[in-house]
This record gives structure tokens, sequence and C-alpha cells, in this order.
């Protein structure tokens, strides 16, 4: 392991006006982690606002475990997502939401899960149970789950759930594109690697509202779902190398 490298978890939250969620999320990150080991959180400041980077920037000061990244401009959650696993120094990330919706005691059973699962699991995702959300949000997600499924057959009924945790280098390895975040259950078997997925309850927003409308995404999901479907059809399985052993020179 390199200076650079460290054992445990990295977490990692994209946030974009999210000032009022920052400090009691990351006290909860802070409380769910400590016990298991050695740990860093990373917020993604995708291009906000309001005053979240002040408000990061307040509690780095106190917390060594605890740095933030800013994008001068919005990229999109999915930009912010591979930008903290870019900088992550642990081996094994874990991601939620920076609006308080996903409640981070899951994380430390998601790592057990990944850990004891092994080598051949690349994905721990969590499914909402009892959605906080709109009667309408609701239904387009479920609308966009059922089309989902039938394109991609990704075995979950929730894959935009922010609670997800993978070895750092499977999620490195996966194909980049803006949206990517909305199909790693698919992506990550495309790769050959088996998937776990676990319950959670969705808990209401901390505060302030969502970023995100219907129409923001409707056009850009429907394109990504046909990339998504593209990806997985072109993939081939590259087959294990035969050769001589390495020689002493």
């Amino acid at each position: 392991m390199s200076e650079s490298e460290i054992p445990g978890v990295t977490v990692v939250v994209p946030v974009r006006n999210e000032a009022g969620n920052i400090a009691p999320l990351v006290d909860e990150i802070e409380a769910a982690m400590r016990a298991g080991g050695p740990f860093e959180v990373i917020y993604v400041d995708d291009g906000s606002s309001d005053a979240t980077g002040a408000e990061l920037e307040r509690l780095e000061a106190t917390r060594p475990w605890l740095r933030h990244l800013t994008h001068v401009r919005s990229c999109g959650k999915s930009a912010a997502v591979r930008n903290g696993v870019k900088a992550a120094r642990a081996s094994i990330i874990a991601t939620l939401d920076g609006d308080g919706q996903n409640d981070p005691v899951a994380i430390p059973r998601m790592v057990a899960e990944l850990r004891d699962a092994g080598p051949h699991c690349g994905l721990v995702a969590a499914q909402r149970l009892g959605r906080q959300d709109t009667a309408f949000k609701r239904l387009q997600s479920k609308v966009a789950n059922v089309v989902r499924e039938a394109f991609l057959d990704d075995g979950t009924r929730d894959t935009n759930c922010g609670l997800k945790c993978f070895p750092r280098q499977v999620y490195l390895d996966l194909p980049f594109f803006d949206g990517l975040h909305r199909f790693l259950p698919a992506l990550v078997r495309r790769d050959g690697y088996a998937i776990s997925l676990i319950d959670v309850v969705d808990r209401p927003r901390l505060s302030g509202v969502s970023n995100y409308g219907f129409f923001d995404r409707l056009w850009v999901g429907i394109s990504d779902l046909a990339g998504a479907s593209w990806l997985i059809r072109r993939r081939k399985k590259i087959p294990e190398l035969v050769g001589s052993p390495p020689r002493a020179v």
C-alpha cells in the first residue's frame, strides 16, 4: 500500500446546493463509521450557488477525515461521483446522496456484505422501502424502473438509490458516461461480477428541495438507457491468457 492509500472505506457524497444538509449528514456519517476502522469522507460540490462550499470548509477545519472537491460549474451527479472515487484513497467506496434521505447507518452493513462476498462481488446496492418522495415522483420512478428492467434485466427494483458500495477499481474500470450512476447494477453485471441487494428505509429530505425535476431527466434518461443497453450488448468476454510463466533474466 502506497502512502497515498488508506485502509478502510472512502465515503463519497455528491452535492449541489445542500448547505442546510451538510452538517447533520456529516455528523451521521461519522457516527456510523467511527467504530468500523479507518475511513474518509469526500464531498464533491457540483457547482453549488449557495453556502455549500463554505459549510464544507468550516467542517473540514475540525474533521481531518473530511475533505471536499469543487466543480466550478455543475457537471452532473455521475461526474461528481466519478471524481470523488478517483480522489479516494481507500480501495472500498461507499456512496450516498447528500440530501439526508439515505441513512448512513446502512454503510457498515454494506461494507461487511461486500467483504464477505469476496472478489466475485462487484457491487452492494440498496433498495428503498417506504419511499418519502411525492406520489408523482414515486410514480415516475416506478415507470422508469419497469422500463429499465425490461431493457437491461439488471435484477434490481431501485437502481436510483444513492446508497451503494463497491471496490474502487471495479467502478473505475466501467465505461464512463453522464448518467452512469443510474445503471451501475447492469454495468457491473456486464463485467462479470455478482451484485448483492439490501433493503433500506427511505427518509424525508432533511431540508431544501430536490435539484432534479421530471422533465430535466426524462429525455436524458431515455437516451442514457439506450446507450447503456448498447454497451451491454456490445460487451465481449475477454478470454483468459495462457502462456509461458515468466523466466528469470
